[in-house]
């Protein structure tokens, strides 16, 4: 973009909330075509959501209807992430007010991902479907590091939930608390955590407490992206989904509600949805534009 050219529009939008205070707010530019990577990160940045998604033109091989496929990156106010959930499923309520309900394509930096919208009950919802997710053991050491930057005791983790590495996008490092209590006390150090996740490539840490059997309470520290925390993760919700169908938590086929936020005070809820001999997860949620 040159020095004259005028600076794109960046809308506001929140996902997973009905609420503009509510759920995860993300900044979408529509037509990125004139930008380049710093640009794209200055705008991030500039706006300091936890991601801002860009739009532009889609390769030829992904398919879609004309005017409802495209290209997507993100950027958060410190680095390019994979993939984003909250700002996929705001940048698809963005298109829905522009050319109404129906299905999307996005080409994403991990994969192709299609978001369908649609209107249920007077809300508008979009559902995204990640790429084929997968599951990888963490080793001791690295527990234990995270653990500890967290402030954490071994023994305030649920010993039904094994500590992994879950992928649908975008690496998470899923821990289990014991109580809610234990979710609710979050205070860590930044940069020991910061750095344990760059070294192991891991784009948030999915801490989550079980309420019922399909009902979870979560939280998602972002240092790697700028941001203390994350209030609504719709790529965590994703790996989150795959880890608790991978070790029977869940059964092949549930639908999961996710809340996040709540300790914030930007109370989001996330349905995840699971479907035996789908390996891929669907993630949904309303949205609204920030004024």
């Amino acid at each position: 973009m040159t020095t004259n050219a005028p600076r794109p529009e960046v809308l506001r939008y929140t996902a997973f909330s009905e609420a503009p205070d509510g759920g995860n707010p993300a900044g979408v530019v529509l037509d990125a075509t004139a930008l380049d990577d710093r640009e794209m990160l200055a705008i991030a940045a500039d706006l300091g959501y936890s991601e801002t998604a860009f739009l532009t033109p889609p390769p030829e091989s992904l398919g879609g209807q004309e005017g409802r496929a495209y290209s997507i990156r993100f950027f958060s106010p410190k680095a390019e992430v994979s993939f984003c959930g909250h700002a996929t499923i705001a940048t698809a309520l963005a298109l829905a007010e522009r050319t109404g309900p129906g299905e999307l394509v996005f080409a994403t930096p991990v994969g192709t991902v299609p978001v369908g919208v649609a209107e249920e009950g007077g809300t508008v919802r979009a559902t995204l479907t990640s790429v084929e997710p997968h599951i990888e053991e963490i080793a001791d050491a690295d527990l234990a590091e995270a653990l500890a930057a967290l402030g954490w005791p071994a023994a305030d983790l649920d010993p039904d939930f094994p500590p992994r590495i879950a992928f649908a996008g975008a690496r998470h490092l899923v821990l289990a608390a014991a109580t809610r209590e234990r979710l609710a006390d979050l205070d860590y150090d930044f940069a020991r955590l910061e750095a344990l996740m760059h070294r192991l490539d891991l784009t948030t840490v999915q801490l989550v407490w079980r309420a019922s059997a399909t009902v979870f309470h979560v939280r998602d520290p972002f240092p790697v992206g700028g941001v203390v925390e994350d209030p609504a993760t719709g790529a965590a919700a994703a790996a989150f989904g795959a880890y608790a169908r991978e070790f029977g938590l869940v059964p092949e086929d549930a639908v999961l509600t996710l809340h996040q936020g709540e300790d914030l005070g930007r109370p989001g809820e996330l349905t995840v949805t699971l479907r035996a001999g789908d390996p891929r997860v669907r993630v949904s949620g309303a949205g609204t534009r920030i004024s």
